[in-house]
């Protein structure tokens, strides 16, 4: 499983075709290898996004293991299509003046936990006193969960005068210093928690799902460049209906879907992961085309109130125009526009 967060960026070439237009296309995409980006990883896998790119489209796989590096990839003129996460995404929106990317459609929701050490008891406030914390990396989705939450609780931390301790770690690294007690919790996205549980004697302290309205938030989203968007919005169309397409199959198909995002992540980085703690992770984890934006803009807000960000908007960061014209296609209901 340490395979996962080990290693660092791989290049594969996928062979795969837009619909007969006479002429070549190119479509450069970008995910993890995690199971919050199980729709890449399943739709490659089972020929779904071949199957309705056609015969003529070249794609072109990068598969990432954080998000700053894919955004910076996409900024960089890289990457048309990326599965990232909702902070990574806002940053590089930001950054650009929103002149780059747009969010077109959701990928997943929830999977993310904040774990304890059995021995560690944060029954009441004054419990957070002097802990040691750790978030998988500084200005990540779980990072702006954990020092919210802390500074909700009245705690800063040390870098700004405070008592409590946050360390940026990656999520392997976390389990090695749980192990040997040298910190006392955690806010990680799955199959990390479920990792820490299982093999690091942790204990869920809360299910971040619990702290947002109707327990969803966004985890995973799809960006597109603006390029794209406005020069080839039918290939758009024909990713996106191949994206609803794996996303239902995924939901109608739980076990083998299971199965083969399993040994495709044991492909990419070598090592699967335990059957018990996929099935424990995946159960906190809901994959869908909703972006879930009232969840982006307040993580915006979180990022201004952190000072990671420094000003900005985020009112048209999403274009979900092509999505919802897919949705009505296949009798769905449709999704609000910001």
């Amino acid at each position: 499983m340490l395979g996962l967060l080990l290693f660092s960026l791989i290049s594969v070439p996928v062979g795969c075709k837009k619909p007969a237009t006479g002429s070549r296309l190119r479509l450069r995409l970008g995910y993890f290898p995690n199971i919050t980006h199980a729709q890449p990883i399943i739709g490659l896998a089972r020929g779904t996004f071949k199957e309705y790119l056609g015969k003529e489209m070249d794609l072109t796989v990068k598969v990432f293991s954080a998000g700053p590096a894919a955004i910076e990839a996409f900024l960089a003129g890289e990457l048309d299509v990326a599965y990232v996460g909702p902070s990574p995404a806002i940053t590089g929106y930001i950054r650009t003046g929103g002149r780059e990317l747009r969010v077109i459609s959701g990928a997943a929701s929830g999977g993310a936990v904040f774990v304890t050490r059995q021995d560690v008891q944060l029954k009441n406030k004054e419990d957070y006193f002097g802990k040691r914390f750790a978030s998988p990396q500084i200005g990540n989705s779980q990072d702006i969960s954990l020092r919210i939450y802390l500074k909700r609780l009245g705690y800063e931390p040390k870098e700004k005068g405070g008592t409590v301790e946050i360390l940026p770690i990656a999520n392997a690294d976390i389990l090695t210093l749980f192990l040997r007690k040298e910190i006392d919790a955690a806010w990680v996205p799955e199959p990390w928690g479920s990792i820490l549980v299982n093999n690091g004697n942790g204990r869920i302290q809360l299910d971040e799902r619990d702290l947002w309205p109707n327990r969803k938030f966004a985890t995973t989203i799809v960006v597109a460049s603006k390029k794209l968007l406005e020069g080839q919005p039918d290939l758009v169309r024909e990713w996106l209906r191949a994206h609803v397409k794996v996303t239902q199959w995924i939901q109608q198909n739980p076990m083998e879907a299971k199965r083969i995002l399993n040994q495709e992540i044991a492909r990419l980085t070598r090592k699967p992961i335990p059957e018990t703690i996929l099935d424990e992770a995946f159960n906190r984890i809901e994959l869908t085309w909703d972006p879930i934006l009232p969840s982006l803009q307040a993580f915006f807000e979180r990022s201004l109130e952190l000072k990671y960000l420094k000003g900005g908007d985020i009112g048209n960061i999403a274009d979900l125009s092509i999505l919802n014209e897919v949705l009505r296609e296949a009798g769905s209901p449709v999704l609000s526009s910001p």
